[in-house]
């Protein structure tokens, strides 16, 4: 069927109100209460965000503020650090004197230390004695039978009994020639025998001596080994029914309560450690330290180590100076000024930097610091401390303790 020119028209104007209407509702998507409500939420998502981010950083500033206290502080008021023990006082000039250390080595008091031997050919009858036994002056250490001592005593003995029997010859003689019964020639022969009955007694005596045995005894052939003064059994060498020689060493005996430290000198160092030189001996397996002065420094150097030795004499009573012991021999010079020192108990070591602990309003603050010089009592400071400055001189330790606990606290 034909389409008429009318009906034409009025297709061409249903299009174009439908393409009106489109392009009137893309254009309200883009511009009109859609754009608006838009960028509204832009800009409200825009402030809102770094004002959250900026809220979460002031809580997190803060938080940290006051959980934890300022780096290497120790809060810690008079009161209680006085009832610590914990003492302080201003850093400041000092005078340090000069010393140099030298290992050493406690050895026997080689003046009070004997080698007991019999000095007879034997067997071992009796050891009463024992390693390690504290003994007197003259107290029995062994008995052992010797036949050359059975021969001396028997010597001895033949001797006695000649010059008993020419004392009374002699007596007789003097009263016949006296009486002029006899000639003098016979009263002469009985002097001259009895003189030399006196001299086989006197060597017969002296030879007994000699090998440290008495004239009498329960027994000819009985020797009696003694201690020749107080001390201690260091070494034992002799056991029930050994046979031993003349020169065997059956005991060492040592008095500790005198022990030598010994120590080696260089060449460089002769000059600086000389006799009467105060030293200071300190053990390196424990605290204990002693003073003294050196008593002797070797006159020649050795041909292996060309190092001299010298010793100390130390007096030992406790017997905490063993022999064998390893220690350090300090050797004292002259006075040293120094511009800034503090106690040596004052500085000590945390994460592996020497440190002092500074008083600060509310406590000890701990301070790194460059220590130079020490004589064992002061050290010197070369950085990291002023001159007035408080430090806490005695049992440091505890703030060092305390720090640790509080690093500790924190941690977990």
């Amino acid at each position: 069927m034909p389409i008429t020119q009318k009906q034409r028209i009025a297709m061409a104007a249903i299009v174009a109100i439908g393409v009106a209407a489109g392009a009137a509702v893309l254009l309200a998507g883009n511009h009109a209460p859609v754009s608006s409500d838009a960028h509204g939420h832009e800009e409200e998502r825009g402030q809102k965000e770094p004002s959250r981010k900026e809220g979460q950083a002031k809580v997190g500033v803060a938080g940290k503020a006051d959980a934890r206290p300022a780096e290497g502080l120790v809060k810690l008021d008079e009161a209680t650090a006085s009832a610590a023990g914990i003492g302080t006082a201003p850093a400041g000039p000092a005078k340090l004197q000069s010393a140099q250390e030298f290992p050493g080595e406690i050895r026997f008091n080689e003046d009070r230390t004997a080698h007991v031997v019999p000095r007879l050919n034997g067997v071992a009858e009796n050891v009463p004695a024992n390693l390690g036994q504290v003994v007197r002056e003259g107290q029995l250490l062994a008995v052992i039978a010797s036949p050359a001592l059975s021969e001396q005593r028997s010597e001895l003995l033949t001797a006695q009994r000649r010059l008993e029997a020419a004392r009374v010859t002699h007596d007789r003689e003097r009263k016949l020639w006296e009486e002029k019964i006899s000639a003098e020639q016979d009263y002469l022969q009985a002097k001259t025998a009895l003189r030399e009955a006196e001299i086989a007694v006197a060597n017969s005596g002296q030879k007994l001596a000699a090998v440290g045995a008495p004239p009498a005894s329960r027994g000819l052939n009985r020797f009696e080994a003694r201690a020749p003064f107080d001390g201690t059994i260091v070494e034992k060498h002799l056991t029930l029914g050994e046979a031993v020689k003349e020169d065997s060493r059956i005991f060492t005996i040592s008095d500790l309560s005198s022990v030598w430290a010994e120590f080696a000198v260089g060449p460089r160092d002769l000059d600086f450690a000389r006799v009467g030189q105060k030293v200071v001996v300190s053990s390196t397996a424990s605290q204990t330290k002693v003073q003294g002065v050196i008593s002797y420094v070797g006159a020649l150097l050795g041909e292996q180590t060309r190092t001299a030795r010298a010793r100390v004499t130390l007096s030992n009573p406790q017997g905490a100076w063993r022999p064998g012991l390893f220690v350090t021999v300090t050797v004292l010079g002259s006075d040293q000024d120094v511009a800034l020192a503090v106690p040596v108990d004052a500085l000590q070591t945390i994460e592996n930097r020497p440190t002092v602990f500074k008083v600060v309003p509310g406590g000890f603050q701990a301070t790194p610091v460059q220590p130079g010089r020490s004589d064992g009592r002061n050290v010197e400071i070369l950085g990291g401390l002023q001159a007035g400055e408080k430090v806490a001189t005695s049992n440091a330790f505890v703030l060092k303790a305390e720090l640790g606990k509080a690093g500790t606290a924190h941690t977990h």
